[in-house]
């Protein structure tokens, strides 16, 4: 089944209570608890998007990144997660996987009390096991952003569980469209899929850049020449299937003239096999993504 970008298929389940925090404002308090990269870049993109200052704090650990985050943004950082989670109608699980649980169960009476919507940008935990985390009957959306976000050109995948309301999804648009694009997912399952091909994805294009670097300069180019034409060329062609709207496959038969030098090495390519050492990785990466929720789950 494919996404459909701002679609929803789910619908609103029962778990809101009137002590929650009100979603629906325009511009409801949103703590991040962690501030790493990723954090850093939805805060930047949504400050620049018109998000006063005043409705994002975020927690960090570490004091040094705590006075750098708020002299870079202007924005509260505590050194506590409950603190920075207090009273935000959102809260954006930006910690790495492998804590995530320790910080949910560390939040239990305040998630049971105030009713947060809570968006994760872990990689491989499912929404039940963050909702169970946490108490139980909470609204929880998984989002999978990568690093291009870092640059405002991010692509996320997100999928929302039956708790979360029309301005629940809003909110958790608002926060990763400030970063790039993002598309509801019907099925979570499809997040591991997520993941691998948008989640992973830049490291395949850089590894292919790479590649194509290697190989020039083996062939005798420069490198600052090879580098420079290697990246140009991955951007100009993303940039074309991003705006070109038509299929990856027409943009190819364009590039491919019949005997042509794009034709030898494409030729060269399928003959090793590449479409399916494509689909191999994927699919490595997908059961990865699975292999985590069900390390989690223990």
């Amino acid at each position: 089944m494919s996404p459909t970008r701002f679609s929803g298929s789910r619908v609103p389940g029962p778990g809101s209570r009137s002590s929650a925090p009100d979603t629906g404002s325009r511009n409801p308090e949103i703590a991040f608890l962690g501030g790493g990269n990723m954090a850093r870049a939805l805060i930047g993109g949504l400050l620049r998007s018109g998000m006063p200052a005043a409705s994002l704090r975020v927690s960090e650990p570490r004091a040094e990144a705590r006075t750098e985050l708020t002299q870079t943004f202007g924005i509260a950082a505590h050194g506590d997660n409950a603190e920075a989670a207090r009273g935000a109608a959102l809260w954006v699980l930006a910690v790495k996987p492998q804590v995530l649980r320790a910080v949910c169960t560390g939040l239990v009476s305040l998630a049971q009390t105030q009713r947060p919507v809570v968006l994760s940008i872990a990689a491989g935990i499912r929404s039940d096991q963050i909702a169970s985390w946490l108490g139980g009957d909470l609204a929880v959306i998984r989002a999978m952003p990568n690093t291009p976000a870092l640059l405002g050109v991010g692509a996320s995948g997100l999928f929302a569980n039956t708790q979360v309301d029309a301005a629940g999804r809003a909110l958790a648009e608002r926060v990763m469209t400030a970063v790039g694009i993002s598309c509801w997912i019907a099925e979570e399952a499809q997040m591991d899929v997520v993941t691998a091909l948008s989640g992973s994805g830049p490291a395949y294009f850089f590894l292919l850049a790479e590649a194509l670097e290697e190989a020039a300069v083996a062939q005798g180019l420069p490198r600052p020449v090879a580098r420079m034409l290697a990246a140009q060329t991955c951007l100009g062609a993303g940039r074309m299937l991003r705006e070109d709207d038509v299929p990856a496959a027409e943009l190819r038969q364009r590039v491919t003239s019949p005997g042509g030098t794009t034709a030898a090495a494409l030729d060269r390519l399928a003959a090793g096999g590449f479409a399916a050492l494509v689909a191999a990785a994927l699919t490595a990466a997908s059961r990865r993504g699975g292999e985590l929720a069900a390390a989690a789950d223990h």
